[in-house]
Order: structure tokens, then sequence, then C-alpha cells
């Protein structure tokens, strides 16, 4: 078989395959919506149209994503303006302290406010203290309680997202708008927002994405506020798996129609490729009392916004059963930490997790190499469904695919693709492998349309085979895109919680899992302490995927 032929071969069989892992148990779902015990049937979308608990999930998860995008943004947007264009002291110790909670994953961050806002957390007692309340004069609960959670983990896609198109800008185009006699005002709305709009667009996207697949803040903090992730989970726990298929259904919908418009957004005009000069500088500001005050203003912040880490760190030093109604801890301990290495129950969790998350990571990025050596490469006619097929899984909510991977591989028929996998070591990993694949794959992908063809066709004319040219001149030169890739795809599914509670068995449970199970013990020390070690993993991860990138630029 000729080179061509093979890899128009290779290309088809990587297209069926992700069209199995990620298609298949969406539409499976869909079909199940839409069939009963004795055939097709419309019963089950008629009972979703009847009911309005349904509706109201749908619609709080709608609203409560289009606010999350705007607290995030107006969080997120003016610190980008502040750190990139006013320089005072302590600036860039405080820029990349304030990206920090990019790295607290979702289920840590949910409960890291519990104990610093909640009603028997810290703020709550110092605030009983000085007015001398005999009971905390809020409820962290309900839509309020979840939309401070999501716009303070989610304003840094808008903070990194509108940082970097700033860095990008073209310090000429704002001179040239002042020597026309166009003030600062109109020049932000006239030259600068139409630049940085790409930008803008593609954190609301992901911020609206991220609020829409949310989990964590829902379950903890719900109450009796309804959204459609947890309305999905509460309706199949109650056995009514065929209402369930079309709630799962309805939130893929939304998902979609929402990727489409914002899209569509994005598709407006962009001036940012005309940029090529040089960014413009920060300004320093003049007076030093003016210094002194942002700066004290800037770490201010800074130190609100690192609040919930400390918080979770002193609560992991909190022996069991010893903090109650004090406003502070009355004892510290480490033991929390050695139990967790020296127990094996408590032990078990982190293996698991590091496991699963490392097989899905490795898996993810075999496959968008694979996909990035025939869609870029090679140009196989399946390329773009290929891509199309890699990114899905992001659009599509984490509930959405966990019930759509339990029903696929729920039942053992091997003619129609379908394993018993559910209750079995590898459901888990298969969830974080297509959970990954966006991530893996647009990194990877980026990285091969940046390379140039000549390197590896230099390689080729010195007599080397196509395997021993990727493994010794196209992987070396991908180090930094496989770096971030990795990275991203091993944080996210170390941290997850969404899919993990569906689909995870006793055996196979993971932190996120027995973070929960240690909270409905009571034991907050030892639920502290593995939000810590998900804290210091994935910022050593960053840490180490950096410096692999780096390393591999100048390779």
């Amino acid at each position: 078989m000729s080179r061509p032929r093979r890899a128009e071969a290779f290309g088809w069989l990587l297209a069926v395959v992700l069209a199995w892992l990620v298609v298949y148990p969406i539409f499976l779902v869909l079909v199940e919506s839409v069939r009963g015990p004795s055939g097709w049937t419309l019963e089950h979308v008629s009972r979703f149209l009847e009911r309005g608990n349904t509706w109201e999930a749908l619609w709080g998860s709608l609203w409560i994503s289009l606010v999350s995008v705007v607290l995030a943004g107006t969080l997120g947007v003016p610190l980008a303006f502040l750190f990139s264009w006013v320089d005072f002291p302590g600036r860039r110790v405080l820029s990349g302290l304030v990206a920090l909670p990019a790295v607290l994953p979702p289920l840590v961050g949910v409960i890291a406010f519990m104990f610093l806002y909640g009603e028997s957390g810290f703020v709550a007692h110092l605030v009983r203290a000085v007015f001398r309340l005999d009971r905390a004069p809020w409820r962290l609960e309900g839509a309020g309680a979840i939309l401070l959670v999501h716009g303070y983990s989610m304003y840094v896609y808008f903070y990194l997202f509108i940082r970097a198109a700033l860095a990008r800008l073209d310090s000429s185009m704002l001179e040239a708008a002042a020597s026309l006699g166009a003030g600062r005002t109109r020049t932000l709305f006239r030259v600068v927002l139409p630049m940085v709009r790409p930008a803008l667009t593609g954190a609301a996207l992901l911020t609206f994405m991220t609020s829409l697949a949310s989990f964590s803040a829902p379950y903890i903090f719900g109450g009796g506020f309804r959204v459609m992730t947890t309305q999905i989970v509460t309706t199949r726990l109650n056995g009514d798996n065929g209402l369930a298929m079309v709630q799962t259904v309805s939130l893929a919908l939304v998902a979609l129609v929402a990727l489409w418009s914002f899209r569509g957004n994005v598709g407006g005009t962009s001036y940012t490729a005309q940029a090529k000069g040089v960014a413009p500088k920060p300004r320093p500001i003049r007076g030093r009392r003016a210094r002194v005050a942002m700066a004290t203003a800037a770490w201010a912040a800074a130190i609100v916004l690192l609040l919930p880490h400390a918080t979770v760190i002193l609560v992991s030093l909190v022996p069991f059963g010893t903090w109650t109604t004090e406003a502070i801890p009355p004892a510290y301990t480490v033991q929390n930490y050695v139990a967790l290495v020296t127990e094996p129950e408590r032990l078990r969790p982190l293996v698991n997790s590091v496991t699963m998350a490392a097989m899905a990571t490795a898996l993810a990025v075999g496959l968008s190499v694979l996909a990035g050596v025939l869609a870029v490469r090679r140009k196989v006619r399946l390329g773009p469904a290929i891509e199309a097929l890699l990114s899905l899984p992001w659009a599509v909510p984490g509930t959405v695919f966990a019930i759509a991977l339990a029903t696929a591989f729920s039942i053992s028929s091997p003619a129609t693709g379908r394993f018993l996998l559910v209750g079995t070591l590898w459901i888990l990993p298969l969830a974080y492998l297509v959970r990954n694949l966006p991530i893996t794959g647009r990194a990877i992908l980026a990285g091969f349309r940046q390379l140039d063809p000549a390197l590896e066709d230099a390689a080729a004319t010195l007599g080397a085979g196509r395997w021993r040219t990727l493994r010794r001149v196209t992987l070396p030169l991908l180090r930094p895109a496989l770096a971030a890739g990795a990275t991203l795809a091993f944080v996210t599914a170390l941290g997850d919680f969404v899919t993990s509670i569906i689909l995870y068995t006793y055996d196979t449970r993971p932190i996120s899992m027995e973070i929960l199970a240690s909270l409905r013990d009571s034991d907050v020390g030892v639920a502290a302490a593995y939000g810590v070690f998900l804290m210091v993993l994935s910022a050593g991860v960053f840490v180490i995927g950096s410096e692999s990138g780096t390393k591999g630029v100048g390779a």
C-alpha cells in the first residue's frame, strides 16, 4: 500500500475511533430519550415538557451562565488593563498572584468558599463577633452563592485572555489615534476594544460554557435553586432514566446553540491581525502617594483573591472534631497529611486520581499527535472531521458526557460497539480521555501548524524514515505544545468531579469523591488536606510543564 493510501486508511481509522468515543455515546442518549420498554415513544419528551421543575432548571442554568459572564468580565477585564497598562510597585508579582485561582480545582474552590464565607466560616464568625450577633446574617446558598463562586473562579479567563491580547496590541495605533485628537475614552472604545474583541468573545464563550457545565457549586450551594446539571443527576438517581436522557439532550442542545451563537460573534470584524508593532509600555503613576495607594489597593485585592487558598491550607491543619463553634480553630496538627499517606483507605484515592489522570492524558496526547500528523501534515480528506471530533467534547457539558458514557458502556454488545465498562477500572480514565481531547487537541494541532515542514523534509533527505523523523525532529519541536496540552489535561482530570460522581465506584473513587465523603463525615481537616494536595500538585505540574515547554523552544 502506498504512503498516501496508508495515511488515508489511518485517517479513516482515527475518525471512526473518535466518532465511537465522542459521537456514538451522545447518539445513544438521543435514542434512549425517545425509546421505552415497548418501543419508540415520546412519553419522556412529553413529561419533560409538562414538568415545571425541568424548565426551571434549564432556565436556571441559562441565566446563571449569562450573569457569570458579566461578573467574570467585570472583574477580569479591569484587572487585565490595570496590570498591563499601569506600572506600580509589586506589579509583576501581583500579576502572577491574581491568576492563581486557575490552579484551584472546582470542588476545592467550592469548599474553600464554604469554610471562608459560609454561615459557619471565618468571615461569618468575624461579623458575628464585631456586631455581636447570635448567628451569621446570611446563608451561603442559592443562586447568589453559585454566582459568587463562578465570578471568583472564572474571572481568570477574562484576565488571561485580555492580558494576552493587550500584549499583542500595536502602540503605534494608540499614538495615531492620539495624534488625530482622540481622547483616552474614545481611543478605548474605537481602537482598543475592537482589537481585543476576539479575546473578549473567547473569554465570554469559555466562561459561559464552563458555567453551563458547572456542577460543584450548584451541588454544594444550590439548596432549592435548580440547574440542569444537578437536575439530571437527581432524576437519574430517582430511577427515571428516560426523563434524565431528555434532560441530557436539552442541556447539550443549549450548549451547542450557545457555542454557535458565540462563534458567530467571533466572526465579526477583527483588527488584531493588523498589529505588527510593540505593545504599549505600562505607564508609571506620578506622585508618591498615588503609587503607594495603588500598590496598597492592588495588594489588598490580591490578598482577598488568595484568601480561599489560605483558608484551605489553614483548615487542613484542624484535627477531627476540634473545630465546632469557635471563630478560629483551637488546635492544629499535621496528622491529616500523615493520614493521607499512611492509611491505605486515605491513600487509595490519591493513587487512583494520579493514575487515571496520567492514563487519560497519555492517551489523549497520543491521539492528538496522530491527529496532527494526519490532519495537518498529511492533510487527509477526513482531516476537518477529525479536528471537529477532537473539539466536540468541549462544547458539551461534562454531565452530558458522563450520562452518555454510562449509557453506552453499561451493557455488553460488541456487535454494536458497546462494552461493559461501567463499574470497572476503565470507565473513569475513558471519561477523562474524552474530556481531555479538546485540551490536548487544540494545543498540539496549533503546535503542528507552527512547525516549518522544511525541517521534516530535510530529515527525509538525510535518510530518516517517518517514524525516526517524528521521534527525533517533530516531537522535540512540539515539546511546548505537548507540555501545554498535557499539563492542562492532567490537572483537569486530577480534580474532576462532575463526571466522577456519576461513574465512580468505591474501589475507583478519586480525590474529589473522597473530599465529598470527608465533608459528609464532618472530617473537614482531611477534606482540606486533600484539597491542598490537589492545589500543590496542580501548581507543580504547571511549573514542570512551563519549564518543559521553555526547554523545548531552545531545543
